[in-house]
């Protein structure tokens, strides 16, 4: 390996460790947004208790990690040079930051995905993917997970209310507010199972591509390590805006509600990791959300605000994979290249951050309604069970 390579590869880690840390600070939200609008929760506890169950989690499971590391590009067929993998990274990056700053809770797996895609078609050409792959192991259970999960969290709200319709309100709400930090918990343990295992798989992956680690093979302990860090980081500082969306823009819901979504979402992760599946956390902790909100009678979803992130994720994997395309022409030009990429990017981050100020989202607002989501809320239809 000689010196340029190794210069890429240090930055191709260290900038999927980054992306690891946004992934944990934007997805903070699928575990603890519920928990934190009922009140089950103080926010401060929440984000600690997510980071650390995020960190376990990466060490329960690595095939997520193999699927992406030996699934989703074709590393046998054609050559991966480090420098795409690293363009694919700017372009999940970038894309997690922008969704961030409006709040919207956008899939950090598919800009990932995106992003990679996008980089390694402009780098190695289409035969460079495997788009079998993407589709049975990432779009199709993006379709199937959010509906999987919005159905299990609706029947379970109509169960849970079937049963307790006799007791005192009071007794209901303190009753599952303690069972619904228990399942909180466990959505944040599911989630480090899944989408720490990106960045590992990530990582191996350029590993692979420079001849440091066999082929086929999974994440080393180093790498899992570094990457639950970098997760449980994130997710501890709180992606506030995210959460607020999640927990006050799509639905009012109580302590029974979040703890059938919370239930529903951490299932179906954990089955999905099982499986390898690379799922969209986001997508399944949003359609549980909307199920528990659908479950009640009498209670309203927010469609225009749903309709904003179904956008979102529409939009994810294409628009992530332009800025990795693009990042990958200018990166495979030369080490020159891959540094004004990495200048870029930072400037970007950079304004991104600034503008974010304007409007500051933080544990003590965090379950104010805003103007935004007011606005929306007005315009929005109103589904009753």
């Amino acid at each position: 390996m000689d010196i340029a390579t190794l210069v890429v590869v240090i930055l191709v880690i260290a900038t999927a460790l980054i992306f690891d840390f946004t992934n944990g600070f934007h997805d903070t939200a699928n575990a603890m947004a519920t928990s934190i609008a009922t009140g089950a929760l103080k926010p401060k506890t929440a984000v600690i208790a997510a980071g650390t169950l995020n960190l376990i989690g990466a060490f329960l499971s690595t095939e997520v990690a193999k699927t992406i590391s030996g699934g989703i590009i074709n590393e046998q067929q054609v050559f991966i040079g480090p420098e795409f993998i690293f363009a694919g990274l700017v372009g999940a990056i970038i894309w997690n930051l922008l969704t961030w700053l409006v709040g919207l809770p956008s899939s950090s797996s598919h800009a990932l995905f995106g992003g990679l895609v996008g980089a390694v078609i402009v780098g190695a050409g289409v035969e460079g993917v495997n788009f079998g792959a993407v589709v049975a192991k990432v779009l199709v259970p993006a379709l199937i997970s959010p509906i999987v999960a919005g159905l299990a969290a609706f029947m379970a709200v109509k169960v849970i209310f079937a049963i307790v319709r006799k007791l005192d309100e009071k007794q209901i709400e303190s009753g599952f507010r303690h069972g619904q930090t228990v399942t909180a918990c466990l959505v944040a343990l599911s989630h480090g199972t899944n989408d720490a295992q990106k960045t590992m798989g990530i990582i191996t992956l350029t590993l692979i591509a420079v001849g440091a680690q066999a082929s086929g093979t999974g994440p080393q302990l180093w790498v899992v390590a570094v990457c639950g860090l970098a997760i449980a980081l994130g997710t501890y500082m709180g992606g506030w805006r995210v959460i607020r969306t999640l927990g006050k823009g799509l639905t009012e819901i109580n302590t029974p509600q979040g703890f059938a979504a919370e239930a529903a979402s951490a299932t179906t992760i954990l089955a999905s990791s099982h499986l390898g599946f690379a799922l969209s956390t986001t997508q399944v902790c949003s359609g549980s959300i909307i199920g528990s909100g659908l479950g009640k009678k009498g209670g309203s979803v927010n469609w225009s605000v749903a309709g904003r992130m179904l956008i979102a994720w529409l939009v994810t994997f294409p628009a992530a994979g332009l800025v990795g395309a693009v990042a990958c022409a200018i990166a495979k030009t030369g080490l020159g290249g891959t540094i004004a990429v990495a200048l870029i990017a930072v400037i970007v981050a950079f304004i991104i951050f600034r503008l974010s100020k304007r409007n500051p989202v933080n544990s003590a607002n965090v379950n104010e309604h805003s103007e935004v989501t007011i606005n929306a809320a007005s315009n929005s239809s109103h589904a009753v069970a």
